[in-house]
Formats: structure tokens, C-alpha cells, sequence
């Protein structure tokens, strides 16, 4: 397994170092041209041969049990050579192609989100300790891509910018609009849509956890009266609303019911309504989802590419007014979330305990590398039931984000 282990790194390493242990302790060195450099070792000969028959999901799982060991550099450092080679990896060997073609087989299965298989995804990731996230989250609780304008914000700054460009492109102009927000997480964004908008909201969420916090959130801001939270699935909606957002929720949704989800919003939106869709996707063609990911982090998540997008929302008879593409903006997010996660990683581990933090810290960091390598965004994509319910240039976004929050807090 060593030869053919050996071989492989031969040919895969085209950029930047690696150094590799092995577990008899002899050191071999890979190099390409250069790039960024890092040495890992192997505590057994079981985790060379898991690595070299699944590498996709037995490196996360190799490292969570502590068979494959960064060796004076970080697990980001480590990934980044393993990640920054993949884009030169030979798509045509075998084990290659015979596991992409699994995927492809697989990939509508695995994203097969029915109702109650959603609830119990959701439950997974979201449903952990509360804590566990105010612990690396900004102090909103805003699980999804900030905004960074400049490059230079904090993390808090960033987050309060992307609810600033939302709200921009959800054309706030009057207080007392019906504001639908699918997959509310904590309830960050609702509140500052009612708070300082005066819009009225209902946060729609399948997490227990996130639910009981959004409404104690509501509740303590005296906002109870203005933003109601409720356990449901997006499918189960059918009233009408002036504006509707979703952030960070899409990618749970699936292919199969991309229709579903945007004929939801077609009946759902009210006429010379404006909806905002924020989620993550890819910049290639469409692909399956890390195998690794789907097991540990997010089972039945995918982010799409474009291409899969949009043809469904032709299909629901829904105006495309405004796409724009975050590129580098949620790898600068992760980026702030690894470092938070890393100060407070003995906390966490009290909570939990060492493999949870290494399965935690391989998300963040591979997650991060994705954006910066391998071209995963983020897109807000606008959409109305007519040509005329937004402006006809973008002016008005940067205008709007521009202007003092006008407090229009109905219940203030």
C-alpha cells in the first residue's frame, strides 16, 4: 500500500511541498513548483491504505481518530498542499472514475429531501449544543457568508453588512411590509428587519434549538408582537407576503425539489412582491457533494451550480431582477470562524470532546479552502412576480446600505 500510496503523491503533488511520515518513521518529501508547503505523517499503516483506496472521506476520518497527524504546521496548512493539487489531479485513472460515476448515479438520491428527511438533517448540524455556536458565531448568530466591502471588516462588522445588503435588495420603503424568511436560524436577521425596518416577519425554521432561542431573542428585544418563529417545513406555506428571504437554507433543499421550492415562492409572493435568495454554489459545472460533508457536517446538502438554478425558477414564471456572485467573501467568514472555534477549542471539547473538535476543525478548514481553491461562491439572486417591482438600475442597493438604519421598530 506504501508503493502504490507513494506513486500516487508522485503524481499528485504539482504545487508546493509535502512531506510525508510514514509509519515506520521514514520521511519522504514531494515537491512541484512553488506553492505552499506542510508535513503530515501516518500513526498506521491502516490509515495509508484507507487514505489510498477513499481519500475523499478517509482523510477527515482519519484525522478525527488521529491517524493522520499535521507535524509542525496546521491542519489548514496541511489541506491547503492537499486541496491546491486537486485541480491537477488525473481525472482519468480508474478508482477516480469509477467513484465519480457513483456520485453521479447517487447524487439525486442523496439529496432526496422529503419533509421529515429534512427535519432529521436539520437536526444533525443545527440541533447541537447552543453554545457550541455562540462560541465561534458573531454575536447575531449569523451562520452564513458575512459581507466584507473593504476586506478589513470584523466579523461582526461583516455580518451587520450582509443584513445591510440584504435588506438593501429586499426593498425595505415602507414599515409594516409582510417579510417571510425561510430557514430564520436563530432569528438574527428577522429582528433586524422588523427592528429597524418595521417590517413584519415570520422566521419559518425545522431546528428545535434555533426556534427556542429565536422566540426568547424576540421576546427579551420586546419584538414578540412584531416576529413570529414557527417549526415548519417551507412546504407547508401558503400565505402571502410582500417579501421573502432566504439565507443559508437552499443548500439543504436538494435538485429534486428545486421546483417545489420555487413554486413556494411564486404562490407565496404577493404581487409586486420582491424575494432574496442567499446561498452557496458552485462556479463549474454541477457536481456531488464531499462525501465526507454528507456523512459528518451536512447529510442531503449540495450547492448547486448556477446551471441547476435557475432553469427552475424559469419553470415557477419568476423574474430573475439582480444575481450577484460572492466569491472570496465566505472563505474570509470561515476564516474568522476557524480562528474563534481554535481559541475557544478546551471550551468545546468540554462540551463535546477531542474528535468532535477534530471533526469540527476539518469542516472549518476544508470548508474555507473550497472558496479560496476550489471555486465555491456564494450568489444572492433577486427575484419578483413582475418587471416593475424594483428599480431598473442598481443604484439603489448601494444607496440604501449607505443610509442610517431608520429604527422603524412598529412596537418601539
Amino acid at each position: 500500500m506504501r508503493v502504490l500510496l507513494d506513486r500516487l503523491f508522485r503524481r499528485f503533488i504539482v504545487t508546493g511541498q509535502l512531506l510525508v511520515t510514514w509509519p515506520d518513521g521514514e520521511l519522504t518529501r514531494y515537491a512541484g513548483t512553488p506553492g505552499p508547503a506542510a508535513h503530515i505523517g501516518f500513526g498506521d499503516w491502516r490509515t495509508v491504505r484507507r487514505i489510498l483506496t477513499n481519500p475523499a472521506m478517509a482523510c477527515g476520518e482519519c484525522y478525527m481518530d488521529g491517524g493522520f497527524v499535521p507535524i509542525s504546521c496546521s491542519l489548514y496548512e496541511a489541506l491547503d498542499v492537499l486541496v491546491s493539487n486537486l485541480a491537477h489531479a488525473d481525472a482519468r485513472q480508474p478508482v477516480v472514475q469509477v467513484r465519480a460515476a457513483l456520485d453521479r448515479m447517487l447524487r439525486r438520491l442523496r439529496q432526496f429531501n422529503p419533509a421529515p428527511r429534512s427535519r432529521r438533517n436539520v437536526a444533525h448540524h443545527y440541533d447541537l449544543n447552543g453554545r457550541l455556536y455562540s462560541l465561534f458565531l458573531d454575536r447575531d448568530r449569523q451562520y452564513s457568508c458575512g459581507y466584507f466591502p473593504t476586506g478589513g471588516e470584523t466579523l461582526d462588522e461583516a455580518q451587520a453588512a450582509k443584513k445591510r445588503h440584504i435588506a438593501a435588495k429586499l426593498c425595505l420603503d415602507r414599515p409594516g411590509l409582510e417579510v417571510l424568511d425561510i430557514g430564520c436560524g436563530w432569528g438574527g436577521l428577522a429582528l433586524t428587519l422588523a427592528r429597524d425596518f418595521g417590517a413584519r416577519v415570520t422566521g419559518i425554521t425545522l431546528s428545535t434549538e434555533q426556534l427556542a432561542e429565536a422566540r426568547a431573542r424576540a421576546a427579551a428585544e420586546g419584538l414578540a408582537g412584531q416576529v413570529q418563529f414557527e417549526l415548519m417545513d417551507y412546504r407547508a406555506m401558503h400565505r402571502r407576503f410582500d417579501r421573502i428571504v432566504s439565507v443559508g437554507m437552499f443548500e439543504h433543499v436538494g435538485v429534486p425539489h428545486y421546483d417545489r421550492f420555487f413554486q413556494v415562492v411564486k404562490n407565496c409572493l404577493a404581487p409586486g412582491g420582491v424575494a432574496l435568495l442567499h446561498a452557496i454554489g458552485r462556479q463549474g459545472p454541477p457536481q456531488a457533494t464531499n462525501p465526507w460533508i454528507a456523512k459528518y457536517i451536512f447529510p442531503g446538502g449540495y450547492c448547486p451550480a448556477l446551471s441547476e438554478v435557475l432553469p427552475a425558477i424559469e419553470r415557477a414564471q419568476l423574474h430573475t431582477t439582480d444575481i450577484e456572485v460572492l466569491r472570496l467573501h465566505y472563505a474570509e467568514t470561515l476564516r474568522h470562524w476557524r480562528r474563534r472555534f481554535a481559541a475557544s477549542r478546551d471550551t468545546i471539547a468540554a462540551l463535546y470532546d477531542e474528535r468532535f473538535c477534530r471533526m469540527f476543525e476539518f469542516y472549518l478548514c476544508g470548508s474555507e479552502l473550497a472558496f479560496r481553491r476550489e471555486g465555491l461562491m456564494v450568489f444572492q439572486i433577486q427575484l419578483a412576480g413582475d418587471n416593475a417591482s424594483v428599480p431598473i438600475t442598481r443604484d439603489y442597493i448601494a444607496a440604501s446600505e449607505r443610509a442610517p438604519a431608520p429604527a422603524r421598530s412598529l412596537v418601539s
